[in-house]
């Protein structure tokens, strides 16, 4: 017989049991900043090939939002205020990996002195450049430079896009 929630102790312990059989989902939470050119943050990262944009990985029960935060804080030394999600990327397992939420935020413009001192702050990265988006096609690969494509549509039109491995749904 299965428990209910009037046994608070067997309801929790019958909660659990089906929650560590559930799957679970990696989170990577990216931002895009603008200086005031209206020119993109891209960064290099040391750990893999290739430009990104800034951001990572959400920590376990760790709000994408909070995530994006966190990792611009400890990747460029900045404390945002998120202004919108632009983005939700459902990524397909690949390689090793097992399947991924890939969210991008809008972090809003940079003035001047903000974009001209910004460097990285640890040695997760080891450069970082301001591109024109009609010159991203270069920088950003596959999926990542499609779903940045989508990110900048999102910024002109203000409706947050949801994608398939960096593809725009039949319906969005």
């Amino acid at each position: 017989m299965r428990p209910t929630p009037a046994d608070p102790a067997a309801w929790n312990a019958y909660l659990a049991e089906g929650n560590a059989t559930q799957a679970r989902k990696r989170v990577s939470a990216d931002v895009i900043l603008r200086d005031l050119a209206g020119h993109i943050l891209l960064v290099n990262p040391t750990y893999k090939p290739g430009w990104d944009l800034p951001g990572g990985m959400a920590e376990a029960n760790e709000a994408p939002d909070d995530a994006a935060r966190r990792e611009i804080k400890e990747e460029l030394g900045l404390d945002l205020q998120l202004l919108r999600p632009l983005v939700v990327d459902w990524v397909p397992p690949h390689g090793a990996w097992d399947d991924q939420i890939a969210f991008v935020f809008d972090g809003g413009t940079l003035d001047h002195d903000q974009a001209t001192a910004l460097r990285p702050h640890d040695d997760e990265l080891s450069e970082l450049a301001f591109v024109p988006p009609h010159h991203i096609d270069g920088w950003l690969q596959g999926r990542l430079g499609r779903r940045l494509e989508a990110a900048i549509t999102a910024l002109s039109d203000a409706h947050p896009k949801f994608l398939r491995d960096g593809q725009p749904t039949p319906d969005a």
